[in-house]
Parts: C-alpha cells; structure tokens; sequence
C-alpha cells in the first residue's frame, strides 16, 4: 500500500476568483482504511498562498472529509506556475484514535507524523487550479488560447463561467472581439455562451463586432445564432455600425442572414442615413440593392437620407438617391420645414442645386418659420448664393409671417454686399413688414451707414465701410 487516504474527485483543487468574493477550493479525503482510523495532515509549500481548514484531523475508516483550501493573495494577479504550488500529504494510522465530530480537527499532535516507529505515508501530487472571472478575463486578455480552454474545461458548467464579465462589464466575448481575436472567440463559442449578453454600455457581441469590421467574428456570432438586430440597450445595430463604418463584407454577411436594412437607430436613422452622412459609396450602393427605404425621416431633426447627402455636399451621393428611388424626397420637408434643396443652400452647395431644385423656376418653398432659400441665404450673407438663387429667378417680394422679405432680412442681419446685390437686382426697397417697417428704416434704426448709403443710391454701393459697420 502506498497510501493510506485517497483523493475525490482527483487530486486537483479548483479554485475559483471572483471579485469581492473569497476564492475558495474544496478537496475530499478518503480514508481507504476498512478497519482503522487514520490522521492527516495537509500543508502549502507556500503558507503566504494557502491556508487549509481543517489542517489536520482523524477521518475513521472507509469515511471522509472534505477540506477547504482559500487562496490568500490578489484574485487580480494569480499565480499560474502550478508546479509551484504544491501540497503535503501526511497521513499515518492511529489505532484506538477516536474521530467524534470535529473534537480531533485542528488538534492532531504533530509528533504523530515524525514518530520514528509509525510508518508516515507522504503523498505531493496535489496541485492548484485557477478557474473564475477573474482568471479568464486576464487569459483573454493576454490571449492564451490554450489556457483559457483549460480553466473553462475545469470550470463547474453551472457556474456559467463562459459568460464572466471583467470589471469595466465587459463580456469574454467583448475582450476577444476588442482584440480582434478569433481565435479565442472560437474557444469561447465552443462552451456555449450567451451570445446576446450586452456590455455595460449595452452593446452585444454582435453589434461589437460589426463596429470593428470583423468578418469573421461576425460569421462565427451568425453561425451560432446571434442576431443581426439592435439589442434592447444598444443605439446601434450591427448594420448600422457597419454601415457608418463602411465594413461592406460585414453588410453582406449581416444582410445575407436576414439583417433589416431600414432598421432604424434609437433616434430613428437606418443604415442608409449613416451610409451616406459617413460618404460610404459601396455600402450605399449595397443597401439600395436591397431595397433599403429612401424616405424614412430620422434623426433630432427627422432628416431623410437625401437631406444627409445635402448637407455633406456629397454631389454623387445625391445623385445616386435621386437616381435610385429619391427623386419623389426631394419634396419631402424634415421636422424643421426644409427639404434636401434648403439644406443644400445653406451649405452653399451650388452644384446640388440643379439636381435638388423643385417644381416650376422660381417657385418658392419656406420652412417652418415661412422664410425661404434667399431669405435664409441673405440673412447670413452668402453673396454668391444670393445671386444664383436670384438668376434661377426665385421670387425675391416673398414675405414671410411678419412680412418680411429677403432684403428686409439682409439689412437685419448687417450683410451689406448682399444688400447692394438684391438691391441691384431691383429688389423693393420701399417694402413694409406687418408692422409697417422699410429697410431704410431698419438700417437707420441699426446705425448701417453703408447700408443706408446702398440704399439711398439704389445699389451704387456704400462706400468703403465695414459690413454692418454702425454709426456709433
């Protein structure tokens, strides 16, 4: 006989770590003794590791005791190196010793295992292993693909030791997909995770996936079920960061498994707002082909897609959506009375005007303030916008609901080069707002004498002043 006690359920002690929690094993003695007690003694090589509870005792024959094992230092820096860490096994058989209760716990004289007339039964192959959070986040961390397979081989299943968050509420999941590595998303896969478990900030693997355009990651998350919609707490789906983040072999793989191409954002985008306001040619082009929507209104202020295209002044762009189904948006309005042509003129995109341009030449379109393109464009004294909206022929008399027109706006606002172009343009001059007030009047009660002076001439210009410069 070798030894006097046995080892259940082998002669590893799993130890598991978690934050804020003790990072406790268990080990099981047997005493395979059928007639005879016997006692026991089990100490670290390192003591600053381990301590053991109980240490010592009597197990009586064919019975058993179970030890707990508690790991002393830092769950956040364990030490791997097995080897070691290892254990003594002292164990000697004491006739006539009694095992009652818990009184020889703890109490077994030392002597009894240096007595030179008893046979001493040493036994060191017991060893240490890490499992836990805390563990495998670091092994992911450090991308040891090996041992993490190990730790969540050796972890009980009902732990759910696969689905373990760090600190900062990231997922294993979202580790390895952070670190690009899909390798070790393939291990993780492999025990069945929650592949729909969110992030703190709420964003599931999925959706972190196709934000850094891992195409293969992404084929792996489908493969195993995970969706290709936003998750309850996410802004975005994973269309939509794959999207703005023109990752089209993402696109392809999301769409190709059902992904909702006119899905929208929390604040109601879809794919093809983003597409576009992120100037992504190719992912545009994908979603189109889909059938993608082209008058959904979203964002704060209710934007469709060609308002977006607008705004960046992206000419192919608007020509694409208009070509593809947007050409009936362009009379459509966002949530602030502007269509895609109002938007184009106030960025001063003069190339999208003839592609974006409504109705019969010169007709007129206000937004929600009743203020049209040239009362917008005067008032903040963009010049060369003026007088292309004026050559187009827009009605230059239109008033808005306090009367006021674009040259009425222009003197408000100071912009004397605009004035002196709507004044040559032969704008009316002698205009009067709801409240009965004319240019000159607004120019003089503002302090414009270069305006007053353009105004007085009929456009000959004001002289060598600054724009809007005040008389006091």
């Amino acid at each position: 006989m070798d030894r006097l006690i046995s080892l259940e359920p082998s002669n590893q002690i799993i130890i598991r770590l978690e934050p804020d929690h003790k990072s406790i094993g268990e080990l099981t003695l047997r005493n395979v003794m059928h007639t005879m007690p016997v006692a026991f003694r089990l100490q670290p090589t390192n003591r600053a590791r381990y301590s053991i509870r109980p240490q010592s005792g009597v197990i009586a024959p064919l019975s058993t005791l179970k030890l707990q094992i508690t790991y002393l230092l830092s769950t956040t820096d364990p030490n791997l190196d097995h080897d070691s860490d290892s254990f003594e096994l002292h164990s000697v058989v004491v006739p006539g010793a009694a095992a009652k209760s818990n009184a020889t716990l703890d109490s077994v004289p030392n002597d009894w295992f240096t007595a030179r007339k008893k046979q001493v039964f040493v036994y060191t192959g017991i060893r240490t292993y890490f499992v836990g959070s805390s563990l495998l986040t670091r092994l992911v961390t450090d991308g040891l693909v090996d041992a993490l397979r190990e730790a969540l081989e050796r972890s009980n299943p009902e732990w759910r030791s696969v689905d373990s968050v760090d600190t900062h509420g990231q997922t294993l999941l979202h580790l390895a997909i952070a670190r690009s590595r899909a390798d070790l998303v393939q291990v993780l896969l492999e025990f069945k995770p929650d592949v729909e478990k969110p992030n703190r900030a709420g964003r599931s693997p999925m959706e972190a996936a196709a934000a850094g355009g891992e195409t293969l990651i992404v084929e792996l998350l489908l493969a195993n079920g995970a969706s290709t919609e936003r998750s309850v707490g996410s802004a975005w789906g994973p269309l939509h960061h794959a999207a703005a983040g023109g990752h089209l072999e993402v696109m392809k793989l999301l769409v190709m498994k059902g992904g909702e191409v006119d899905g929208e954002t929390s604040d109601g985008r879809t794919a093809l707002h983003l597409a576009v306001g992120e100037r992504r040619r190719e992912c545009v082009r994908l979603l189109l082909a889909n059938g993608a929507r082209t008058d959904v209104r979203g964002g704060e202020e209710g934007d469709t897609a060609l308002h977006v295209a607008a705004e960046c002044g992206d000419e192919w762009m608007v020509r694409v959506l208009v070509g593809k189904g947007c050409a009936g948006t362009r009379e459509g309005r966002n949530k602030v009375g502007k269509t895609a042509y109002d938007v184009a003129v106030e960025g001063g995109y003069e190339r999208l005007y003839d592609e974006l341009r409504l109705g019969k030449k010169g007709e007129g379109r206000v937004d929600q303030n009743g203020w049209t393109a040239l009362m917008r464009a005067g008032f903040k004294g963009r010049v060369e916008m003026v007088k292309r909206l004026v050559e187009m022929g827009v009605e230059m008399e239109e008033k808005d609901e306090e009367g006021y027109t674009a040259l009425h706006c222009a003197v408000e606002s100071g912009k004397r080069d605009v004035v002196e172009v709507l004044v040559k343009c032969g704008a009316d001059v002698e205009a009067r707002t709801r409240k009965g007030r004319t240019v000159m009047m607004m120019a003089e009660e503002l302090g414009y004498v270069g305006i007053v002076k353009i105004l007085v001439q009929g456009g000959g210009g004001g002289g060598d002043e600054e724009e809007g410069e005040r008389w006091w």
